[in-house]
This record gives structure tokens, sequence and C-alpha cells, in this order.
């Protein structure tokens, strides 16, 4: 589960000479944002505290940029600006713009070509001695560099102001340590990668001045690499996956160690073709910044067969544990489980047990035995189900419980289920329906990860309740097994009722009494949660219900919401603001009790992560993109067209003489 390097107790020995402060925001000026999760820990905290618990009822919108009139806008989904020294830069799809972080006005805009697209965020380099501040993005499949004062494209990076590389295509903007610019790779999702697939999926590293190849590392070890003896019948050769998707990742740049979080192996739902534990895939990676040289790696699951791969990168934080501090790290996962770990050593803080797994029937199929759980925080979230969970008249409508039995009765009347890891079994054509419910369903915690507050170790992390359903079949050939499976040729993989894929969930779709037709979830509520970890003790300091169902009565509504498209922000003003919610409403949380401080009702989604950051005219402000639609819909104009009305909404407290309106 753990493997650590033989440089451990060099690292060790640089550990103790960084131990004397706590981690706080790395390389970052307190009134900005200059990053996507702020700072290379990936805490998301903001260190300004004028809007704190007592006055942040009374803020009041300060600004609004309309993100595209043309439309469109849904593209920005997980959209997060970055703000240097009073300006912010922002990705639109079609363009690059900068603005005036006080005020919104356009300081510049940079185009982009046909058929480019850029989104998720940019890249700020401040820069040397010889070099100007550098705003980067990717268009689609390379790296672009900007000045960052003017919009214009410096050539003298790269190829004429591009970069470009060998091996998978990767969409996002690069994470930045230093001067050390990093990418990670998109890969198709079947057996082997071909040349027509563009490669490996390995992560790579570029000199930011000049765009100079520094390292690659092997995500799927080769032979004589640590790791490559978990791929029976030498499955690693050209094995797609165990790729770093996300868009940014996080680093201890203290000690110069960056941790990558790689996802599934291809494919995802059979993997008898790859007996064994399948390192590094579904892992936690440290590798050194500057040469990409392995440190030590903990793997989340062994032999992946749920698409379960890991999203989001580690948080990284210090916690007190009978008064001696502990570099520390976070990860959380679809899987709904929190793996607090020794940033330095991959060792885990409060303890991890290899617990024996259901396995399946599928022919041929490597199950592994045992899977790590931790033995604290607790599950985030229901690991089991029995028919008891199926909701009822009184926990939603009479119309919404009759339809979740009806999906019920549709596979016999039950689902097997083992808890956590419960596997799918095979099915043949015209056997009578029989699936498995594995919680949770792609929930869990996302991308949008977590957010840390370095001053507590309070950890804050939203999710997502929900159940897959279904069983593995024979592979048919023209069935839609999902995006990047074409042309695969693996003899099973997910089915339903519902035909070939993975895309049964235990929801049921309903008409109530007005006529208006809905689909929720078909488990008992909360179907979405705010949680809190004390990491210094592992336990889960509280838990609230995040999000609202409007398609219920009022009275019924307080059922918590999918918000697995976004995650949350911590400020020293002892506040935790979230989006993320399909009821579009924007929250702050009390960071030290949970109790809701204060919300707004949106016209659209948040499906990002909100900032904070200083004007220049020095007031605090909170950002965030709104883009996504609604559980009521997607908001239109008088013609019945999409509204497109799209936009980054700025908070901030009232000028002295202005009066906030009180919205707790």
């Amino acid at each position: 589960m753990v493997k650590v390097h033989a440089s451990r107790l060099a690292v060790l020995a640089l550990a103790a000479t960084v131990l004397s402060t706590p981690l706080t925001a790395q390389d970052a000026d307190p009134g900005d944002w200059p990053l996507y999760a702020r700072d290379h820990s990936g805490q998301r905290y903001s260190p300004l505290t004028q809007i704190d618990r007592s006055n942040v009822n009374r803020l009041q919108r300060a600004w609004s940029f309309r993100l595209r009139p043309e439309g469109g806008a849904t593209i920005l989904a997980g959209t997060v600006p970055v703000v240097v020294d009073g300006v912010m830069y922002v990705p639109l799809g079609n363009a690059i713009v900068a603005l005036e972080a006080d005020t919104g006005r356009e300081i510049w805009r940079h185009p982009l070509g046909e058929g480019q697209l850029a989104r998720r965020s940019v890249t700020y380099w401040p820069g040397d001695r010889h070099t100007r501040p550098r705003v980067y993005y990717n268009p689609g499949n390379s790296i672009v560099a900007l000045d960052a004062r003017t919009g214009r494209v410096d050539r003298r990076f790269a190829n004429d102001g591009e970069l470009t590389w060998d091996g998978a295509s990767y969409p996002y903007p690069p994470s930045i340590f230093r001067n050390t610019l990093v990418i990670g790779a998109w890969t198709p999702e079947r057996p082997i990668v071909s040349e027509v697939d563009g490669g490996d999926g390995d992560t790579r590293a570029f000199d930011a001045r000049t765009g100079a190849f520094k390292w690659r590392f092997n995500t799927i070890p080769h032979p004589g690499e640590p790791g490559n003896e978990t791929w029976g019948n030498d499955s690693w050769r050209d094995r797609p996956g165990a790729n770093m998707w996300v868009w940014y990742t996080t680093a201890d740049v203290e000690t110069g160690m960056l941790y990558m979080t790689l996802g599934s192996p291809g494919p995802n739902y059979y993997g008898g073709d790859r007996p064994g534990d399948n390192l590094y895939s579904n892992s936690v990676v440290a590798v050194d910044i500057e040469t990409g040289a392995y440190r030590w790696h903990f793997q989340t699951i062994h032999h992946e067969l749920w698409d379960w791969d890991l999203p989001a990168p580690p948080v990284l934080f210090d916690v007190t544990i009978d008064g001696q501090r502990i570099p520390a790290l976070a990860e959380t996962g679809k899987n709904g489980l929190m793996y607090i770990l020794n940033r330095r050593t991959g060792e885990p803080i409060h303890g991890v047990n290899e617990m024996l797994v259901a396995r399946g029937d599928v022919p041929g199929e490597w199950y592994s035995p045992t899977q790590p759980f931790p033995v604290r925080p607790e599950p985030l979230q229901r690991m089991h189900w029995s028919p008891d969970d199926v909701v009822t008249a009184e926990d939603t409508t009479p119309e919404h419980a009759a339809a979740c039995r009806a999906l019920l009765d549709s596979y016999g009347g039950t689902f097997f289920n083992a808890g956590p890891f419960t596997p799918f079994f095979l099915h043949k054509e015209g056997d009578p329906p029989r699936a498995s419910i594995n919680m949770p369903h792609n929930g869990g915690s996302v991308w949008g990860g977590s957010s840390a507050d370095p001053t507590t170790g309070y950890v804050y992390v939203n999710i997502s309740e929900g159940g897959s359903i279904g069983w593995i079949e024979e592979r048919d050939p023209n069935g839609n097994y999902g995006s990047g499976t074409d042309g695969s040729n693996q003899p099973y993989d997910r089915g339903s009722l519902i035909g070939p894929g993975a895309y049964s969930g235990f929801n049921a779709r309903f008409t109530d009494a007005s006529g208006r037709q809905a689909t929720l979830p078909c488990i008992r509520p909360p179907w979405g949660r705010m949680i809190a970890v004390d990491a210094n003790t592992g336990n889960i300091a509280w838990a609230v219900p995040l999000g609202t169902s409007p398609q219920l009565p009022e009275g019924r509504r307080e059922t918590g919401a999918n918000n697995s498209a976004g995650g949350s922000m911590v400020t020293a003003g002892g506040l935790v603001f979230i989006g993320a919610t399909s009821d579009a409403v924007f929250r702050a949380f009390d960071a030290t009790t949970g109790e809701l401080a204060w919300q707004e009702q949106l016209d659209y989604t948040t499906n990002t992560i909100p900032i904070s950051y200083k004007g220049k005219d020095g007031r605090q402000y909170i950002a965030v993109l709104a883009t996504g639609g609604t559980a009521k819909g997607t908001p239109r104009n008088e013609a019945g067209a999409p509204a497109n009305e799209e936009s980054l909404i700025v908070w901030a407290l009232p000028r002295a003489g202005e009066h906030g309106r009180d919205r707790r």
C-alpha cells in the first residue's frame, strides 16, 4: 500500500528543518489569489479578515461580469479566476481577459483562434530578472504564454510563444511550482492505446522561462521501476489510464515535493487483462518537483473496477498530535473516504487497515481480496444499502416514493450490496435482472476536493450521496459504453436495464401532484452534506446538509442536494464559502460550528470554487463564476431562448456610509 523510496532518510532529514513553522499559504501575498487553489498547498485558505462571522450577513454585490453574451458559458464549469496585485485573469473559452479586480473594468482581451478553447483557469508566473510576468493558458493541447501586462503572446517562450509535447493530450492549464510547469494527460478508457490515441498518459514538466523539457514520470511503471511487478502478464505495456487528469495539483515547495493524484487504468470496469494491484493507478504519488524522481506513493484502491479514479489533488496542512506537529495531507475521492497521511513519508497518521471485500463472478476477472480503509476519519457518507434505505412518502412525496419503489421492483425488488467496494456480477442476455448497488455513485468528493484552515487543522469537504446500479455484461460492439471506449476489445463492460454503460443511478423520475416532472435520488435524504474533519484527531467535527430540493413541496426541501461540481473556500474570518449545489444557492457556513451564516439565491449554479482577494481599494472581495443549470432549469429570456446571463459575481461589504441588506 505504501512504498517508500530509498531517499526516505534524506526526506526525513529535510523535514526536520522545515517544521519550525506551520504550513500556511506558500509564496502567496495575503491579498492575492494567484493559483487555482490559491497556494501550492491547495488549502484554498484566505488570510483576509474584513469579512467575518459578525458581518457576512451584510455582503452585497460589488460588480459582475457577463461571461459570454453570445452563449456557451456552461463550458466554464470548474473555472476559477486568479488575482495578482489587483488584476484578475479569467479564461472565457474563446478569450482570456484581464479585469480590474475591484471594479470589473476590462484591461485587455486576448482572443483565441477558431476551434480553440481555454477554460478551468490560467497560470500566473511572476517572471524573473530577465522575463516579465506571464499568464499561461491551454487552447486545447498546448501551452501559450502571454505577457501578463498586455495580453500579447510572449514569443520568447518555447516555439514562438507556444509549447507542444509528445504523448497524450491535455486540455488544461499547467500547474506551476516556482519555475516548473507541470501537466497531466487525458487517455482513452480502453485496454490498449495506439499511436492514434496520442500515446502515454505520463506526467510531464517544463521550464517556465523557456518551455524546455525537464522531466517525465511514468505513471504506469516500466520494467525495473518500483510498481511494475503489480502488472501481471506484462499488462503495463501500452496501457492507458493511471493519469493525472485533473487541472491542478499541489506541492510542498519547502521540501520540493510534488503530489500527483492518478486515475484508473483502462478499461474502467473490467480488469481481467491486467491482473494485480496496478500501480500507480488510484494513488497519490510524491515526486521531486525539479527532477520527477519518485519519493513515495499511497494507493487508495487496488485493481480499480468502479471508475473511482482519484479526482482532486491532496490538500496540505500540519496537524498536532500529543504536542508534536506533523506535516500532513488529506486525500478524498469518489469512494467517500478520506486518507490523512504524513506528506513527507506517505505513512497514514490515524491508521489504515486492509479489509476483506466481496468479489464478483466475471470470468477471468482479477479481484483484489482487500482494500485500504482509514481507521479515522470514519467514512464521509453511507457505504451500505438495504431496502430500508429507500425513500418514503414522508421523506419527499408519495409520487417520488412510488417511482423509487417501481424502479426497485423492476430489478426484482432488491439489490446486492456488501458494503464498500461492492462488486458487479455477470448478467447474460435473458437472465432475470440481478443488479448490485454500489455506494457512492461517483459521489463522495469529486474534483472539488477539500479546503483547509492551517490555523486549526480543520479540513472541509462537500459530498454527494447516491448509488450506482447495474451489472457486468458481455460487451455489445454497437453499444454506447461511454466516452473514450469506442473500439475497445474488452470482453465485458457495465450495463443495466436501460442498456449498455454505467449510466444507471438509483434515481427516479416522477410527476408530482401539480403535473411537474423531476428526477431525485431514491435513497433517503440527506443527499448532500458539508463536512468538517478535525485532522488532528481524525474525527468529524461537524456535518450539515448542503443544498435543497426546490422540486419538492415546502417543508420537504431540506434534503441536501447534489454538489459534485464544485468545492469550498475557507477564510481567516471563520467562514466556509461554497456554491456547487443544484439549487443554485451560494452559502457561507461558520467554520467552527457548521451553522449557516449567509446565503444568496443565484440564477445559475456555481459549478466551481469561490475565491477571496483584496482589491487595490483595500476591500476584501468574494468572487465565483455562476454558469450551470439549476434544479429549476436554465434561465430564459422573453423569447424563450437561453438568457445567456452566466456571470462572474463579486461581493463585498458596503463602503463607509452604505447600508448592506441583511441576507442571513
